[in-house]
């Protein structure tokens, strides 16, 4: 437009099928599975001088979704970012309507796997002082409707903290409320309060990622202490054919030790990215352990190809197995069983252009 004004606009395009069989944990009645989830996200971002103004809207739609499509699935038409922001000295400060990726996005994430990104409504400041990124926050959730442009923020959730990125090290705190949470089958008012740190880097062939959160607070009455420990090491063979990358990873995250003793255990991985363990997991980031080893290898320049496996057992046996948005899937019930299941997966990716 000028020579300090610019606009950039855009749009994504995605058809995604996902099809399962015996999906209801063993239940009597077990129907497959399958549809079709279809979405178009235009956006437009408009720069003038040091202000910004960025709109993205959204159509989302499923098809084939039984016995109805949820709002991850479908939100029809309406606004999934919505904000602006200026730049005043090192400090950028933005409100309205924006997606939020804090870290490898373990407790905060976009939900981009779904059909229907997670937005939060709120405002944010991300200050820059030499190598060191701070961002403030202070958000709701947004919660999609059924129909178009019904969207709302939740009342009944809200998040705020602070999270500083370093040189290969992120360290923050999140505080979480959440009027109408929902434990072991109990419903009350939730206080919690999240401290983690995070390593990551590479050294020559090697790479790791390393994340702890402690999370205290209260609910229900209950006094709540909860903790979690993912590591990712992995080491790629740069002169080998393919260049393969192979990858361990290993995942430890608190459960409820024991039932009616006024203290909650259960990890709450708060809004965490739509697809925690893999692309196929049915199975979230509570009472759980996990073992995750990975190869990867690249084809030709475009295409990628990796291949995986997954083991998941109970932290706690007087916890149940929780799905990632934190429903419970099954309760403990009487079993001291500990293993879950195990599962493989592998993908094929291409990248046409840059």
């Amino acid at each position: 437009i000028t020579a300090d004004a610019y606009l950039t606009t855009g749009v994504e395009f995605r058809l995604r099928n996902e099809k399962y069989h015996d999906n209801l944990w063993g239940d009597a009645d077990t129907p497959d599975d399958g549809y079709l989830w279809a979405r178009v996200v235009p956006y437009a971002d408009l720069h003038v001088g040091k202000a910004r103004a960025f709109v993205q809207p959204i159509i989302a739609y499923a098809a084939g979704v039984a016995p109805s499509a949820s709002p991850v699935d479908q939100t029809r038409v309406d606004l999934l970012q919505g904000f602006a922001d200026v730049e005043v000295g090192p400090v950028t400060l933005r409100a309205g309507r924006q997606m939020l990726s804090l870290g490898t996005e373990r407790l905060v994430g976009t939900r981009y796997g779904p059909n229907v990104p997670l937005a939060f409504d709120g405002a944010r400041g991300i200050v820059r002082i030499g190598a060191a990124t701070i961002s403030l926050l202070a958000v709701r959730p947004v919660q999609p409707g059924p129909k178009s442009f019904d969207d709302t923020r939740s009342r009944s959730k809200s998040i705020w903290g602070a999270y500083a990125t370093l040189p290969g090290l992120d360290i923050y705190y999140l505080g979480y409320r959440n009027a109408r949470a929902v434990f072991g089958g109990r419903t009350g008012r939730e206080l919690r309060h999240s401290i983690g740190s995070r390593s990551f880097g590479t050294a020559g062939d090697w790479h790791w990622n390393v994340e702890g959160v402690a999370q205290f607070g209260r609910f229900a009455g209950s006094r709540i202490g909860a903790w979690t420990l993912g590591t990712e090491v992995g080491r790629t063979f740069s002169n080998a054919p393919f260049v393969p990358d192979a990858v361990m990873r290993f995942n430890i995250v608190s459960g409820d030790r024991r039932r009616g003793d006024h203290a909650l255990g259960t990890f709450n991985a708060l809004f965490p990215k739509g697809k925690y363990f893999g692309e196929l997991s049915p199975v979230g980031p509570s009472n759980i352990v996990s073992v995750n080893p990975r190869l990867a290898m690249t084809v030709t320049p475009g295409v990628s190809a990796s291949i995986s496996g997954m083991a998941y057992w109970r932290y706690s046996r007087a916890d149940g197995v929780y799905d990632v948005p934190g429903n419970l899937l099954r309760a403990p019930g009487t079993s001291r069983a500990r293993f879950i299941g195990k599962e493989i997966e592998a993908t094929l990716a291409w990248q046409a252009t840059p």
